[in-house]
Parts: C-alpha cells; sequence; structure tokens
C-alpha cells in the first residue's frame, strides 16, 4: 500500500487529518506544507466554472486541473474525485480510475456512496487502486442539502453504510455534513480515519473547499469558518491598479522594459 496512505490510517485516533481543495499548482504548493490530504474536488463545477451543482463537471476537467495540482504537491496524499457519472458501473469506474491515475500519477480517487456501489469500490481496490469513501450528503446523488443522521434509525443506517464502505476496502471516508452523534459513532466504530465536512470535530480529520475559507467563492454556510477576506484583498489591490493606470502612475519607468539592460525580444 502507498506510505502515504498508510501514514493517513495511522493518525486515527492519534492525530488529526489536515484536508484542503486545490485545483492548480499555485494554490496546491501551498498547502502541501501543511496539510496530510489535498483533494481535487469536483467542487471546482462550483468555484471555478460557476456551475450549479457538480454534476456536469468532466473527467477531461478534474484530470487538467489534477496535472496542475500534481506539479505543487510533494508530501501531500492527492486525492481526486471521480465525477458524477464516471463509475456507474464496474467496468466504467475502473476504466476511468485508472485512467485518472496513469494520466495525473495521484494516489487515489474519491467516490460518493448512493448506498449501493460498495462492490465499485471493492473493484478499484481489488486492481490495487486506493478509494476514498464519502457519506451522508453527497451532491452527486442528493439535491437537498441538509443534516444527516438527525434520528437514530438514520444514524443506524450512516453507520452501515460506511462500514460497508470500509468492508469494501476504502482507505478512509468523507462525512459530510453529519449530525454530531452520527459522525461520532461512525468515528468510534470504523477502523478507517473519517474526514469531516459540516460534521463537528469528532471525525478524525477536516476537510473544506479552500476558496470557501479563504473568502472567494461566494457560499459560506454554518460550517465554514472564513479565515480571510481575499475577495476584499483582491478588490483593493484591483481598484489600485485602475487608479494608477488611469493616473499614468504606472507603469513608470522601472516597470519599462526596454530600460533594462536585457531587452526582451518582442
Amino acid at each position: 500500500m502507498n506510505k502515504k496512505i498508510i501514514k493517513i490510517q495511522n493518525k486515527k485516533n492519534k492525530s488529526k487529518i489536515v484536508s484542503l481543495t486545490a485545483y492548480s499548482k499555485n494554490i496546491a504548493q501551498i498547502l502541501d506544507k501543511y496539510c496530510d490530504i489535498i483533494l481535487v474536488g469536483d467542487s471546482m463545477a462550483n468555484v471555478l466554472y460557476g456551475l450549479k451543482d457538480t454534476h456536469k463537471i468532466s473527467l477531461k476537467n478534474i484530470i487538467q486541473h489534477t496535472l496542475s495540482v500534481k506539479k505543487g504537491v510533494k508530501k501531500s496524499l492527492l486525492v481526486v474525485d471521480m465525477p458524477k457519472g464516471s463509475y456507474s458501473s464496474k467496468k466504467k469506474a475502473k476504466y476511468n480510475a485508472k485512467l485518472i491515475m496513469k494520466k495525473t500519477k495521484c494516489d487515489a480517487v474519491k467516490i460518493e456512496s448512493n448506498n449501493k456501489n460498495f462492490e465499485i469500490i471493492k473493484e478499484l481496490v481489488k486492481f490495487k487502486i486506493p478509494v476514498m469513501g464519502h457519506i451522508g450528503f453527497t451532491p452527486q446523488f442528493k439535491k437537498k442539502f441538509k443534516i444527516e443522521g438527525d434520528t437514530d434509525l438514520k444514524v443506524k443506517k450512516l453507520l452501515r453504510e460506511a462500514k460497508l464502505i470500509e468492508k469494501a476496502g476504502a482507505f478512509s471516508i468523507v462525512l459530510e455534513c453529519l449530525h454530531t452523534k452520527a459522525s461520532s459513532l461512525i468515528t468510534k466504530n470504523i477502523k478507517i480515519p473519517t474526514i469531516g465536512i459540516g460534521s463537528s470535530s469528532k471525525c478524525d480529520g477536516q476537510i473544506l473547499v479552500t476558496d470557501d475559507m479563504l473568502g472567494l467563492s461566494g457560499f459560506y454556510p454554518k460550517f465554514v469558518k472564513k479565515y480571510v477576506k481575499l475577495d476584499r484583498i483582491i478588490e483593493n489591490a484591483v481598484k489600485k491598479y485602475t487608479r494608477d493606470v488611469k493616473e499614468m502612475k504606472f507603469p513608470t519607468k522601472k516597470n519599462f522594459l526596454n530600460g533594462s539592460k536585457r531587452r526582451q525580444k518582442l
């Protein structure tokens, strides 16, 4: 098994796992200094492409962004979301997962659970393709954004789903928008690490969409903590640039290429 995956699994019940999303080299090389896991998420559909959901992002998009992210990753475990429709059958899942792994040299893929596709996870693992699971609010299969596992019966169903994903061979599992009692019970009763998003501090680790926590995406549900209002910082920089151009303060002589010792060929 991949040494990075073993390292992640060894953190279970010992130290918290830090995860964030990335879609480009520039962001990835910053995250790589601090994160255990970097996810190339299908959330790029909303964050980068302005789509209303994640359903129409293509495998080609995912692969292209992962190629960029990979250039900025040295130590983190690089996980890639398999987009909606790319793993609707064992044959399709195997072909597309192999394609992702071969082209991007990532460490693992992530599959959202529909409470039926356990055999697909098993099939990929059989062919030595590491899989991260995902339960709770699964955007590829559920339309309504709500807390999952808020009754005892729902908690039992989620725990069963998590155990079946573990049994299928997944090395970890994302718990999205789970009630505290659900995330706590699941984390205690499965051996693989749980990565929470909107699922309390009871999980083995946490993940957020980087653009959300930086204040860039415009999507800020309660579970997102904005660590900086980067949109305002960028806007202020653009305002200053605009003013400088209009008032002829930029470019100045120090910005002129023909004033440098090394001339640029045009």
